[in-house]
């Protein structure tokens, strides 16, 4: 009996564990949905962008399903539990199961389509920065959104400041650069700043969020097959207990 409501316990720990992991991959997708300003939305915006690259506006939705489902499986867990109810522990244990190898896929996936990823990013550099030669300071849009993206990542251009040349912003107003790419507000950015400034491009400054938060989300995916692994043990054995009664 003792044994019985020590796996109780765990089973409920294990679960309020899984639930906030949930919680906290469900609020990473919104983020991802919500924050429109970023170099993403540029990319999307580039003609003849590889088709590959709209599908990163699914990676919030996936983070989103994810996050939703393990925080359902999570109460769920809580509840067979405390119910004893040998139907909702097989049923919790078959559908954990499930999410472990589809989790286990992803991170495959994921390992194999950062470098990709990356390279991507590296071979849309002429466009992208034709782009900025083309329209900055002349579409709102556009312009509005590199600035936001660059006032967020405190970055200039894609790759460097020189990105700027020859476009229709540095024509009005006279060879001056967004004030993004130089270190001091209360300089005229003008070529010479900007050089001795040595901002970084939004390109590298994009990767390290990446690669950065690509190590946050590995931990916790890891810690919650970890999680899931303990609540499957513990769901069995429950059950199991559960039958012999």
């Amino acid at each position: 009996m003792c044994c019985k409501g020590f796996l109780k316990v765990m089973m409920f720990v294990f679960n309020f564990c899984i639930f906030a992991a949930g919680a906290t991959i469900l609020g990473v997708g919104v983020w991802v949905k919500v924050d429109s300003g970023s170099l993403l939305g540029v990319l999307n915006d580039i003609k003849d962008a590889p088709s590959e690259l709209a599908q990163l506006a699914n990676v919030g939705y996936l983070l989103i399903a994810i996050g939703a489902v393990l925080v359902v499986m999570g109460f769920l867990g809580c509840c067979g539990a405390i119910r004893e109810s040998r139907c909702m522990l097989l049923m919790f244990f078959i559908i954990v199961l499930i999410i472990f190898i589809a989790e286990v896929a992803g991170a495959v996936i994921i390992l194999v389509f950062q470098p990709v990823f990356q390279k991507l990013l590296d071979e849309l550099s002429s466009k992208v920065i034709g782009s900025i030669r083309e329209d900055y300071g002349k579409e709102e849009g556009l312009t509005a959104l590199w600035n936001s993206t660059m006032t967020q990542l405190k970055c200039c251009g894609y790759r460097n400041y020189t990105d700027f040349d020859g476009s229709p912003f540095l024509s009005s107003t006279g060879n001056i650069y967004p004030e993004t790419c130089c270190n001091s507000t209360s300089l005229t950015c003008n070529e010479g700043t900007a050089a001795m400034s040595e901002i970084d491009g939004c390109f590298e400054k994009l990767v390290d969020l990446i690669e950065h938060n690509a190590v946050v989300l590995g931990a916790v995916a890891l810690g919650i097959a970890a999680l899931e692994i303990a609540a499957m043990v513990v769901s069995m054995v429950l059950y199991t207990d559960i039958g012999n009664k």
